[in-house]
């Protein structure tokens, strides 16, 4: 409830009162209920106070704002109102404050300087924005100087000015080189604060002519750059080089060497100095010293510590860097320069000032009329800021009125708030360092409550955990809020219960019996509302088995078992963690249901294995450590069944269902693959168990469904690679309760058996489908498309009911409902059933016969009207036979054809007619009861067809020159026979055809004689009968006249006109077609001389075909005298030769010939063997060490040899090789014969061109003509490379003849020595 109080004038009572003030509304975070509530402005977003603008780009100066209603805006500018609409460049963006100023369409920036204010107002108040400074950014060029060079000497000290210009915000100072690149800096060299670069000495590295300086500015993302300033270091050598060249050896001279000094400060001068910072900004303390060797810099704070974790060195330790300042960073910093000759110190006074900061911002208040309230607005800074309040951006001391309001310095007190009071008030900290303005609004609301909890919201929470039931609210005077339990229930008080003033409800131990219905009621003086929340306690998920500590030899398996417990309404996810990390991945890890299994443990499988069960709502963990060691000697494995498992448990029954757990049995040594549950029914079926489900083997538990009014008892069986386990120990069992059935009978069918009745059977529950005792059947049933009620019977546990009395093939509905002593089972679906079925009435009508051809006719009738049918129309079957043949005129016994077509089909077709016949037909009516009776027999013909062929075609009484001809008639005439024809042409014995001669015969003949034929030929005949429709198929037939014996000669076939007159006992028209021959297949095909051509390890197989075109062969092979089946090789195309490849050397093989799509069809077995391996292989023995030392010696004597005829030679001599070779011939230089390689004649064609060097001797002994490159005509002198002397070096193995002309160098060239070797390999 709201407390009111008096104030006082006295300042205790005020600050009684401060303590004691009703805290005002809060108003939750609600979307929707934001949108609702009026609400003064806020302003949301904003410029920075200090607005730096790109001077090319426009000008965006933001102000964004909420308020309910929605905020209206409006700018000062330096104190005044900007009218914007008097501007062209400048727009206010829709729905919002922000204003944009355009630039880049001729808009200057420096002309929109100034301070800028928003204001932001609805009917609720005003909130303003901070004064926006908008500044251009500026960045001046450099101006101009004249930079004269530096000239120092080696160790002085020297500062590099840079003077950047001024811009805004200042420029980014560094120093680079012609190159762009960043001039080194270190301990001796080093860049300033202030852009100068400073170098304690310089040294001979130093002098260079490109130091320059840049400025970058950011902000335009512009770089301005310095002229380049020269610096030149004289080292004391070369100026004592220069002094000696200026002066006389009688002068005394010489500049003093480099000298060590003391550090000099170079930055900052003096020995103390001041400096002001703000707080949270970042002190800069810089010292540059100057000196010989180089001085470090070293930094203190006399009286105390630098601050730790804010302090920082930079720029090698000459600046000391404090980030965050405060007023405690305030003191005496003392920089400390030194080197080996001294050191020198310098005092910086820093003093910490601050602008304002919060210490208690005013914040937003919503009130409910006639509460209080107040606005606090605390600032700190150095100097303390000033405090001064705004109302709707007016100062408060001349805004309107309001009695409810007192300003009180830094606090504003309101007391008896109404809803004119609401406003927005502005507090102002400023100082001489900057301000701080902050808007908080008053807003008077007087709103009935709300509940923002969603309605019926589900809340679970495990059991004796604490249960947060949520009631967030709002309403203006702030509601009361109670809790119900249930609908009606009574106010929740009491120790058990904690009451949150958010409005939530704290059960902080829930049981079971707090689960169900809760009610929040809200209410205040202008209203009630109410919420209902719903409260689900669940089981606590626990691992009833948990992982043991393993010790497992390597390379072995392990598991570690985690069984849990868990509500059954959660779904838990196991998670199994090794040393507290996630599994390697690693297929040998298998993670189960209930466990994880290590196949093939290593080492690195060492550790500890948790197990962590998460639900939605809890979560629980085990672990187990696994220890690996070194594996025994392996003893013989024993494979075996399982041992059954056991210690089943059954935990969790419910009506319909229950957990079965289980411990399996020792696997021996073949992993369990699944388990086998089976159930008993010792109520229904005692002593039989059925198969209830199967898990995987990973598996120990199992959630069973289960049926009503069953006494349940379960085993299990374990499944192995090498079979089943025996059954476990039953389980205990447990009786369901009985509930009405679940199902209804299936297959319920409704069929009459006789003409009057109605058969309804069904399916029956099976003894645990009945749910309970009592089990019967509730049979319904109707006439379809009648307004009847339904007749219903209750019949006993059967499954069949008869209706009698029903009227003949009429529909019914039908439907059979189960039900026992608790109850009906669901309302069943209904079926169509029909009551029997009696034999047709009627025959169909108008059967009218339309043929098609000799041997086809297509029937039609008209359908008979469904009443007349009595039943389910099956079709209409066709009864028809053939009364007599047309051309004999005989009868014969009669034989009936039925076709039945099916459906209500009114045509049909009758094929397989006999052509030239009579036939009758009729048609009947067909449905389940039988056929109806049959139609009017109806007549019909069919035309005549082709005969079929001759029944026999016989060749008798050969002579020299006739053949006798006799034949049957055709078996079929399909007609009135016209005619025959009889066609014949000799064959030669190349099968090539002659002539075709045609005789037409009457059709009263039977037989023919042929004279006037060719002796000892075959004659091939083509017979076959006419009727006036056309010709039959034809029979063929060959045969041969007899030799002539008086050895007179006659013309053969093909020769002369290619044929003789031939004579017949007819006297037939005859005529012939143009004799030339052409090649013709015998009457029977055939596959002969096969031959084969067979080398190490492959054979050539060739044969001979005789028979129709396009056959496709193949060729079957096999090791002969072998049992293996015959090997199997497709030739391509069709070929009559292929190449077996990949055979054994020296081993005989069968081979046999066929033809692909002749059955049966090959040819005769040939046998075959392939030639004997070779030992090895040649090699190449010109590569070969023994054959090259051989060519050197060869060579070696055919040099000496010439260099003796050479001599020889220049002595005159003769050199008789001529006469010997005549007188005695060299067996060793006569040509072989190629047959059997005796010393034959030297064969000029093969000597005229010498053998090609390093060639081989083919192995048929022949030589290749190919020239050499290294032959005896190399070492002669002549065109031919003969020698000047009477007889020819080369002669002597030439074996040329010397009446043979000399052709050149062919004639006269020798073989070379490597030739001649190759000739002998």
């Amino acid at each position: 409830m709201t407390k009111k109080m008096s104030i006082s004038t006295s300042k205790t009572s005020l600050v009684l009162f401060l303590c004691q003030i009703i805290s005002a509304l809060d108003v939750p975070l609600d979307s929707k209920l934001l949108e609702e509530l009026s609400q003064p402005p806020t302003i949301t977003q904003q410029s920075p106070k200090d607005y730096i603008v790109d001077p090319r780009e426009n000008i965006v100066i933001q102000c964004e704002a909420k308020g309910k209603p929605p905020p209206s805006f409006s700018w000062t500018r330096n104190g005044t109102h900007f009218d914007i609409d008097k501007d062209a460049q400048v727009t206010m963006k829709p729905n919002s404050g922000t204003l944009v100023i355009n630039i880049m369409n001729g808009g200057k920036a420096e002309a929109y300087e100034g301070v800028y204010q928003c204001t932001a107002r609805n009917e609720r108040g005003a909130a303003i924005s901070n004064n926006i400074v908008v500044r251009p950014s500026r960045s001046p060029l450099w101006t101009k100087e004249k930079l004269e060079p530096n000239h120092v000497r080696e160790g002085d000290s020297l500062v590099l000015h840079c003077r950047p210009p001024v811009g805004l915000p200042p420029p980014i100072i560094f120093w680079m080189d012609n190159a762009f690149q960043r001039l080194p800096q270190s301990e001796r060299v080093s860049q300033g604060l202030n852009g100068d670069l400073y170098f304690s000495n310089v040294q001979p590295e130093d002098t260079r002519e490109d130091y320059i300086c840049y400025a970058r500015f950011n902000h335009t993302q512009t770089i301005q750059q310095k002229q380049p300033i020269s610096v030149k270091v004289f080292s004391m050598d070369s100026l004592n080089d220069t002094i000696a060249a200026n002066l006389s050896d009688t002068d005394i001279f010489g500049a003093k060497p480099v000298t060590e000094r003391q550090p000099v400060l170079l930055t900052p001068t003096g020995s103390t100095s001041t400096k002001v910072e703000l707080r949270g900004n970042v002190l800069l303390l810089e010292c540059i010293a100057a000196g010989l060797p180089t001085p470090v810099i070293r930094w203190i704070k006399e009286g105390g510590e630098l601050p730790a974790n804010r302090t920082f060195f930079e720029n090698f330790k000459k600046t000391l860097k404090i980030i965050d300042v405060s007023e405690a960073d305030s003191g005496n910093y003392k920089c400390i320069a030194r080197n080996a000759l001294g050191s020198v110190h310098h005092v910086i006074s820093v003093t910490v000032k601050a602008a304002p900061y919060w210490i208690t911002a005013p914040r937003n208040l919503v009130l409910s009329p006639g509460e209080d309230g107040t606005l606090i607005c605390r600032a700190n800074g150095n100097p303390k800021p000033s405090i001064s309040w705004l109302a709707n951006g007016v100062p408060i001391a001349i805004a309107p009125e309001d009695p409810s309001r007192k300003v009180d310095g830094d606090t504003i007190i309101f007391s008896h708030v109404q809803e004119r009071s609401s406003a927005v008030y502005q507090c102002n900290a400023s100082n001489e360092y900057g301000y701080l303005l902050a808007n908080a609004f008053v807003n008077v609301l007087a709103e009935p409550p709300r509940i923002l909890t969603p309605a019926n919201k589900l809340y679970q929470v495990i059991a004796d955990s604490p249960a947060l039931l949520d009631c967030a609210y709002f309403g203006s005077p702030k509601p009361e809020i109670e809790w119900f339990k249930g609908v009606k229930g009574s106010i929740l008080r009491g120790n058990e219960y904690v009451f949150h003033d958010n409005g939530t409800l704290e059960i902080p131990v829930a049981q079971k019996n707090n689960a169900g219905t809760y009610t929040c009621v809200a209410r205040n003086e202008l209203g009630k509302i109410q919420n209902e929340v719903q409260l689900e306690i669940k089981d606590p998920t626990m691992i009833i088995k948990q992982p043991e500590y393993k010790v497992i030899q390597r390379y072995g398996q392990v598991s570690f078992e985690c069984i849990i417990k868990h509500d059954s309404t959660l779904l838990p996810t196991v998670t199994w963690l090794k040393d507290n990390d996630e599994l390697p991945d690693d297929e040998r890890f298998l993670v189960g249901k209930d466990n994880l299994t290590i196949m093939n443990v290593t080492d690195k499988d060492d550790g500890t294995y948790t197990c962590i069960v998460n639900t939605t709502l809890d979560s629980v963990s085990a672990s187990a450590v696994l220890t690996v060691v070194a594996a025994p000697p392996t003893p013989a494995i024993i494979y075996a069944r399982p041992n059954p498992p056991f210690d089943l448990e059954l935990t969790g029954q419910l009506e319909r269902s229950i957990d079965l757990s289980w411990l399996p049995g020792d696997e021996n040594n073949s992993p369990i693959t699944s388990f086998v549950i089976e159930f008993e029914d010792a109520l229904h079926e005692p002593g039989v168990w059925r198969y209830q489900t199967e898990v995987p083997g990973s598996q120990t538990t199992a959630q069973l469904k289960l049926s009503p009014y069953v006494n349940y008892a379960f085993r299990v069986i374990a499944v192995n690679r090498i079979g089943r386990s025996q059954p476990s120990e039953p389980s205990e069992q447990y009786l369901t309760k009985s509930a009405s059935p679940d199902e209804n009978p299936a297959n319920v069918q409704g069929i009459g058996s006789e003409p009057d009745n109605l058969v309804i059977t069904w399916e029956p529950l099976k003894g645990f489908q009945s749910n309970g005792p009592g089990l019967q059947y509730k049979v319904s049933w109707r006439q379809k498309d009648v307004d009847d009620e339904w007749t219903s019977v209750i019949v006993a546990n059967v499954s069949k009911y008869i209706v009698s009395g029903t009227p003949t093939f009429v529909p019914y509905e039908v439907k059979v409902q189960a039900l026992n002593d608790l109850g009906y089972a669901p309302e069943p679906s209904e079926v169509i059933g029909h009551s029997g079925e009696d034999l047709p009435m009627v025959a169909p009508g108008n059967v009218q016969v339309h043929v098609i051809n000799s041997t086809l006719a297509k029937v039609h009738w008209d359908p008979v009207p469904l009443k007349s049918v009595r039943g389910h129309l099956q079709g209409y079957k066709v009864y028809y036979w053939k009364v007599q043949s047309l051309s004999r005129r005989s009868r014969r016994h009669v034989e009936k054809k039925i076709l039945t077509f099916r459906g209500n089909k009114t045509f049909g077709m009758l094929p397989g007619l006999e052509p030239y016949s009579s036939y009758k037909l009729n048609v009947r009516v067909v449905n389940g009861k039988g056929e109806g009776p049959a139609s009017p027999d109806k007549v019909f013909k069919t035309p005549e067809g082709v005969p079929s062929s001759p029944s026999f075609l016989k060749i008798t009484n050969p002579t020299l020159d006739s053949l006798t001809l006799e034949w049957g008639s055709p078996t079929h005439p399909n007609g009135v026979l016209t005619s025959y024809t009889l066609k014949f042409q000799p064959i030669n014995n190349t099968h090539e055809l002659g002539p075709l001669v045609e005789i037409r015969i009457p059709a009263n003949e039977s037989s023919l004689i042929l004279k006037n034929l060719n002796y000892s030929t075959r004659y091939k005949f083509y017979f076959n009968a006419q009727t006036s429709v056309g010709s039959g198929s034809q029979i063929t037939e060959e045969a041969v006249t007899i030799m002539d014996e008086a050895g007179i000669l006659r013309p053969a076939v093909g020769a002369g006109k290619g044929y003789s007159e031939i004579l017949f006992a007819t006297s037939p028209v005859m005529h012939t077609v143009r004799p030339t021959f052409y090649k013709v297949q015998p009457l029977y095909p055939r596959i002969r001389n096969i031959t084969t051509a067979a080398a190490e390890t492959y054979a050539n197989i060739s044969w001979e075909y005789e028979g129709p075109d396009h056959a496709n062969f193949y060729v079957e092979y096999g090791v002969a005298g072998s049992k293996e089946d015959w090997k199997k090789e497709i030739v391509n195309g069709s070929r009559s030769f292929f190449v077996l490849k990949g055979l054994t050397p020296g081993t005989a093989y069968k081979v046999r010939v066929g033809a692909e799509g002749l059955s049966g069809f090959r040819s005769s077995e040939d046998v075959f063997e392939t030639g004997p391996a070779m030992a090895s292989r040649q090699v190449d023995i010109a590569t070969q060490g023994w054959f090259i030392g051989l060519m050197c010696a060869v060579a070696l004597l055919i040099l000496i040899l010439l260099i003796v005829c050479f001599i020889r030679r220049n002595k005159g001599g003769k050199y008789p090789v001529k006469e010997k070779e005549d007188a005695h011939a060299d067996p060793e230089i006569q040509p072989m014969k190629e047959d059997d390689g005796t010393f034959g004649e030297y064969s000029d064609a093969e000597d005229h061109k010498p053998l090609k060097k390093g060639s081989r001797t083919p192995s048929d002994r022949t030589v290749k003509k190919e020239d050499s490159d290294d032959s005896l005509v190399d070492y002669g002198e002549g065109v031919n490379g003969q020698f000047n002397e009477d007889g020819s070096f080369i002669g002597q193995y030439s074996g040329k003849k010397e009446k043979e002309p000399a052709e050149g160098n062919e004639s006269s060239e020798a073989p070379s020595p490597v030739n001649a070797m190759n000739s002998f390999v």
